[in-house]
């Protein structure tokens, strides 16, 4: 009898999981063509379908994001290479650099870069700027700048990664070649 529960509340869950699992943000109808012939040409021609008769390729078989995979973040280190870095955590979402000057010994920046959405568009970036005025090594002023250095910043970072994301998307195109459906 205890054992027939058990089994009860396993297969329940079991089917609860599998009805969640549907549960989802849902899809803008208006992005996607009527006609379903159309709609998987384009799914395929994206890359969101898959096809029966691909090779199989050798080497491994998965599709691991890393964070080089991310638009975003590969052109934000690319932007701000030439400053060292203090923290980068992918996971996170941030990237501080270290105080860096350019041949100046009392003033220095460091810029914090935080994601807010792996989206490519102008709200997915919280830059700051950070000032440090030195008058002597011990006495120092440090203060959050505002101004064209950020919107450069941001500007820089959105058209780098708009065009990682183009060349992703040229590489991974696959033109439909399938049968005809019905």
């Amino acid at each position: 009898m205890f054992k027939l529960r058990i089994i009860k509340i396993t297969i329940l869950l079991i089917l609860c999981a599998f009805s969640l699992n549907s549960c989802g943000t849902g899809a803008d109808a208006r992005k996607y063509p009527p006609d379903p012939k159309e709609r998987i040409k384009k799914n395929i021609e994206e890359g969101k379908g898959f096809r029966l008769m691909d090779k199989v390729q050798s080497g491994g078989s998965g599709n691991f994001e890393f964070a080089s995979s991310n638009e975003l973040w590969r052109a934000s280190l690319d932007t701000i290479d030439f400053m060292p870095l203090a923290s980068v955590n992918y996971g996170g979402g941030i990237i501080i650099t270290d105080w860096y000057s350019n041949n100046s010994k009392s003033d220095s920046i460091k810029i914090s870069i935080r994601f807010l959405t792996n989206e490519i568009r102008s709200d997915a970036l919280d830059i700051k700027v950070f000032n440090r005025t030195c008058k002597v090594i011990s006495n120092c002023i440090i203060s959050e700048k505002s101004g064209s250095l950020i919107s450069e910043l941001k500007s820089k970072i959105l058209k780098t990664a708009a065009i990682y994301q183009k060349e992703k998307k040229d590489k991974d195109y696959k033109p439909y070649t399938g049968s005809k459906i019905k």
